[in-house]
């Protein structure tokens, strides 16, 4: 059981750090970091998964991250 809790745990704290393997600069992922925490935290990166929750939810986005979103998107 612990160890499922540590895994667990060690797992979330790595989903952002996982982000930024993409192809995003380190300017892109300081403007969406709260707005991925806020709507995408359970997404696993990859397969552009996490792009595509951030589209989901652009209209709550913070307008830095919707920049981010559609520069990305080009």
């Amino acid at each position: 059981m612990t160890r499922t809790i540590i895994a667990t745990l060690a797992f979330a704290a790595l989903s952002f750090t996982a982000v930024q393997a993409q192809d995003f600069t380190a300017a892109q992922r300081a403007a969406c970091k709260s707005d991925y925490e806020t709507f995408c935290k359970g997404t696993m990166p990859g397969g552009g998964r996490v792009l595509a929750c951030l589209s989901k939810n652009n209209a709550k986005l913070s307008d830095a991250c919707k920049k981010v979103v559609a520069d990305t998107k080009k």
